[in-house]
């Protein structure tokens, strides 16, 4: 290879697995040669060997034949020593780890389709499960296994960072583990547009319409990025029904319901309702407790030193509720913080630390709503609520709108008894204090807490 195609391969791999990518895993790399269609690179560490082997092999092999070079398998080899490699430096007698990129299917295929990476950290094990996701989780598990196709397409939606691009890439991990004969593909909607405009551009649509329509298991996440984009639509269409009647799996991500996605195409929707539809729901308090906890075992193995006092996650878990991306680095910024400042990590240091995030985090609820939706629940009138009367009937309904308030603004203990016919703050300290000992011990009375909750949540 010449230094121009070595040039114009780089110039490819860039604009194919983006700028961050390129400088963290592409750049590193040394061409060394290319011998009886072995084309070999030396890398710098074998992690990274075998990383760039996993995730972006087949993009390199696929750009160098792009470039006319008699090239049919990758290696990425480690110089002796662990040195950093140079160009056109010798190996002999100085290999210490080989991995090997060989296309899958190759004799089928004329080319290699290059899926997008996938995050070591996104598995099945790493998956932390509760009731707003189980349905997911489970559906997820059993694709996964890589067995008869029961439901296609599996159809995963919810909001930012309640876990389906995790389920997405863990099933993919699981199918490349147990399942290697199988062609397995993810890829963002985003990037299924732009191969498909690169593809119209070269006029290779014909390469394009072979590549996709010979996987075995065809992933695309943020489908919603495609609607309004027609012709995109129409090759997302005859792709998905291609696959289908060859009964190949498909998982498709998005951000709401197929029907709720605006500019998509009633045809697309269609198919996409015709397999299993499932909805991550947000985040509940104990899911959001859960994430923490295991999340908290790595930070406490890189910062044994610290203290964690009793109460925080339980804070983060009911102050940080609508991303759980946000919330696992709220979690790490405030252990960083903690070892920076050589202080234990208290409730006051949470909130010190993390008054940027808790701010933006900030639940956008009034009283006003939470004693409207706590009336309408329990059936009475608000008026009857907020008035002075005493008998349970109101009595209860009244303090469980107490604790809400109390949960889920940020508003004072005076303020909130205010709001509740200007009674004093020793009032509803005991309200708040009266519903959190009782819901350890009234599972009806918990879980129609937990019901309001995500009523004034969602």
């Amino acid at each position: 290879m010449t230094d121009e195609q070595w040039g114009a391969l780089q110039g490819n791999l860039l604009n194919a697995v983006g700028k961050n990518n390129f400088a963290s895993w592409i750049e590193p790399l040394a061409y060394e040669g290319l011998n009886d269609g072995v084309a070999t690179f030396n890398v710098p560490t074998t992690f990274l060997g075998n990383y760039v082997k996993q995730n972006f092999g087949d993009q390199i092999l696929y750009q160098m034949m792009g470039l006319g070079l008699d090239v049919s398998r990758v290696r990425f080899m480690v110089p002796a020593g662990n040195a950093p490699a140079v160009k056109g430096s010798s190996t002999s007698n100085s290999v210490e780890t080989e991995t090997e990129a060989v296309p899958q299917k190759a004799e089928k295929q004329h080319s290699v389709l290059a899926a997008a990476p996938l995050d070591p950290k996104f598995t099945f094990s790493r998956f932390v499960v509760g009731k707003p996701n189980e349905l997911a989780h489970a559906a997820a598990k059993r694709v996964a296994e890589g067995g008869p196709v029961t439901f296609n397409p599996l159809f995963l939606y919810g909001g930012v960072g309640l876990g389906k691009t995790h389920l997405m890439h863990a099933i993919a991990w699981e199918l490349q583990a147990s399942r290697p004969d199988l062609n397995v593909v993810y890829l963002s909607a985003e990037q299924f547009m732009y191969r498909f405009v690169q593809a119209l551009r070269d006029r290779k649509m014909m390469d394009f319409k072979e590549l996709f329509r010979s996987v075995d298991v065809l992933m695309v996440d943020d489908v919603q990025f495609i609607a309004g984009k027609d012709s995109t639509q129409e090759e997302f269409f005859h792709t998905f029904n291609a696959l289908v009647d060859q009964h190949k799996q498909i998982i498709i991500s998005a951000d709401r319901a197929p029907g709720e996605i605006k500019g998509l195409e009633e045809r697309i929707k269609s198919r996409l309702q015709c397999g299993l539809v499932v909805d991550l729901h947000p985040t509940d308090y104990e899911l959001r407790l859960g994430i923490l906890q295991s999340k908290v075992e790595v930070q406490q193995a890189q910062y044994p030193e610290l203290e964690l006092d009793a109460g925080v996650l339980e804070f983060l878990a009911h102050r940080i509720s609508t991303n759980v991306r946000v919330l696992e680095g709220a979690l790490t910024r405030l252990f960083a913080f903690a070892s920076l400042v050589g202080r234990p990590i208290t409730l006051e240091l949470a909130q010190d630390c993390l008054a940027d995030v808790l701010r933006d985090s900030e639940r956008k609820i009034s009283v006003e709503e939470i004693q409207r939706k706590v009336s309408e629940h329990y059936n009475i009138r608000l008026s009857d609520m907020i008035g002075p009367k005493r008998v349970r009937t109101y009595a209860r309904p009244r303090q469980i709108a107490m604790y809400l308030c109390k949960q889920l603004t940020s508003r004072s203990l005076p303020e909130i008894g205010r709001c509740f016919g200007g009674r004093d703050h020793t009032t509803i300290m005991y309200g708040v204090r009266k519903i959190d000992d009782l819901r350890m011990q009234d599972g009806q009375l918990a879980e129609d807490i937990e019901i309001l909750r995500r009523l004034l949540e969602a």
